[in-house]
C-alpha cells in the first residue's frame, strides 16, 4: 500500500509538474532557440569584430613628423636657439602602398568577415539540430513514461490483491514475489527513462535560454516527416550548395588565394613621399625641399611568405575538395537511414500497435479470471512495455534521422 501511494503521488507531482513547463511546438521552440541561445547572441559580436576589421584594413597610414631643434648655438652662447637667427629643421613624410596593398588587405579583410558570417551559419545548423533532436527525444520519452505509470498502476492494484489473497494463503509466495520483481523492473525502467529525460531536458533548457522544464506539443509530426520529393543527386547537389562548413573551406580557400595575392604584393617595395623645411641648416637659407624614399628588393623580397602562400592555396584546396566528397557521403547515408527507419516503422505501426494495446487491455482481466498463468500474464506484461519503449524509441528514431538529413543537407526539408 506504501508503494501505491507513492506511485500516485508520483504521477501527482509529474502532472503538476508538467503544469509548470512550458508548452511549446516546434516552430515555437525554434524561435525562442533564435532569441535566447547565447552562443549565437555571441557570435554576432565576431561578425561585428570582422567588419571593424574590414574598417581599419581600409584606413590609411598617419603621416609622420619629425622636428629638429637647435639643442645650442655656441655662437650666441643660446640655449634652444630656434628664433631668426637660430636653426631648426621640419620633414613631413607618407606612406604611400604600391602594387596595390590596400585593396589586397582590404579584400583579405573583406573574405575574413565572411568566413566569421558562415562559422555562425555553421554553428546555427548545429545547434538546431542539437535542439530538435532533443526536443522530440523528450516527446517520445514523455510517451513512454505516460504509459509506464499506467502499467504501474494497473500492476500495483494486483500486487495489493495478491498480498491480501497470500495473507488468506490462497497464492504462493513465489507468486507474489514474482509480480512484486515485475513492479521493481517497471520502476527501475522508468527511472532510467527519467535520468535521460533529465538530462535531454537540461540541454533543451540551456538552448532555449530558459529555465523552466518544456512540455514538446507534436500535432503532426507523422505528416510533416516523409520520403523526400527530391532525387539523390538533387539532395547532394543542394548539400554542395548550402553546406556552411563547405563554404567555409571555400572561404579557406579564398583566402588563402587572396593571402598569396598580397604577399607577392608586399614584394614590392613602397615608398615613402614627403617635405623638409631647413631654417638654416642648408646651402640656402628657409630651404624646402621635396623627397621620396624606398627600400631596395636586394637581399629580402619576401620569397619565403611567398612560397608559404603557394603551399597554403594547395593545401586548402585540397581540404576543400574532402569536404566535398565527404558530404556527398554523408547525404547518401543519411537516405539510407531514412529509407530505413521509415520502412521500419512502417511495419510496425497502426494495426500491430492496436492489436497490442488490445491485448494488453485483456491481459489483466484474463489473469484475474484466472484464464492465463502468472508466467503468462508477466510474460505479456514485459513484451508490451518492451515494445512499447522500442517503438517510440524507433519513432524518436526516425525523426531524428529526418532531421540529420536537413542538417546534411543544409536546408529545412520538411517544414
Amino acid at each position: 500500500m506504501r508503494l501505491l501511494i507513492f506511485i500516485g503521488l508520483l504521477i501527482s507531482s509529474t502532472a503538476a509538474h508538467a503544469q509548470d513547463s512550458l508548452r511549446l511546438t516546434r516552430q515555437q521552440a525554434d524561435s525562442l532557440f533564435l532569441k535566447n541561445n547565447l552562443l549565437l547572441l555571441a557570435e554576432r559580436f565576431r561578425i561585428e569584430a570582422g567588419q571593424a576589421q574590414i574598417l581599419q584594413a581600409s584606413l590609411y597610414d598617419n603621416p609622420s613628423v619629425n622636428l629638429e631643434l637647435s639643442a645650442f648655438n655656441n655662437q650666441t652662447r643660446r640655449v634652444l636657439d630656434v628664433g631668426r637667427q637660430g636653426e631648426k629643421i621640419i620633414t613631413v613624410q607618407q606612406l604611400l602602398y604600391t602594387a596595390g596593398k590596400r585593396n589586397k588587405r582590404i579584400a583579405l579583410a573583406t573574405e575574413a568577415a565572411r568566413l566569421t558570417e558562415y562559422e555562425l551559419l555553421d554553428l546555427l545548423r548545429g545547434l538546431r539540430f542539437e535542439l530538435r533532436s532533443r526536443f522530440y527525444a523528450i516527446y517520445f520519452q514523455q510517451r513512454t513514461l505516460a504509459r509506464f505509470d499506467q502499467q504501474i498502476v494497473t500492476i500495483q492494484t494486483t500486487v495489493n490483491a495478491y498480498e491480501k489473497e497470500y495473507s488468506r494463503n490462497n497464492v504462493s509466495l513465489r507468486e507474489l514475489v514474482r509480480l512484486k520483481a515485475l513492479l521493481f523492473q517497471l520502476g527501475n525502467d522508468r527511472t532510467e527513462i527519467l535520468l535521460q529525460l533529465a538530462d535531454d531536458q537540461r540541454l533543451l533548457r540551456t538552448y532555449l535560454g530558459v529555465q523552466q522544464p518544456v512540455q514538446p506539443l507534436v500535432p503532426n509530426e507523422a505528416r510533416r516527416y516523409h520520403l523526400p520529393d527530391q532525387s539523390d543527386d538533387t539532395l547532394q547537389q543542394m548539400a554542395l550548395r548550402n553546406r556552411p562548413d563547405l563554404l567555409v573551406a571555400a572561404s579557406l580557400t579564398r583566402q588563402a588565394e587572396l593571402n598569396y595575392n598580397l604577399q607577392r604584393a608586399l614584394a614590392r617595395p613602397d615608398l615613402r613621399a614627403g617635405g623638409t623645411y631647413d631654417q638654416a641648416g642648408s646651402y640656402i637659407p628657409n630651404y624646402v625641399g621635396l623627397s621620396i624614399t624606398t627600400d631596395l628588393p636586394v637581399f629580402n623580397r619576401n620569397q619565403g611568405a611567398i612560397r608559404a602562400a603557394r603551399s597554403q592555396i594547395s593545401y586548402q584546396q585540397l581540404l576543400q575538395r574532402q569536404r566535398s566528397f565527404q558530404i556527398s557521403n554523408e547525404v547518401t547515408t543519411s537516405l539510407q537511414k531514412v529509407r530505413e527507419v521509415e520502412r521500419r516503422v512502417q511495419s510496425v505501426e497502426g494495426q500491430f500497435m492496436q492489436q497490442f494495446d488490445l491485448l494488453n487491455q485483456g491481459v489483466v482481466t484474463s489473469f484475474q479470471k484466472g484464464n492465463i498463468t502468472l508466467i503468462e500474464f508477466v510474460d505479456l506484461i514485459e513484451s508490451y512495455n518492451q515494445s512499447i519503449r522500442e517503438l517510440n524509441r524507433l519513432k524518436a528514431d526516425r525523426v531524428g534521422a529526418y532531421e540529420e538529413l536537413n542538417y546534411l543537407v543544409g536546408e529545412d526539408l520538411f517544414k
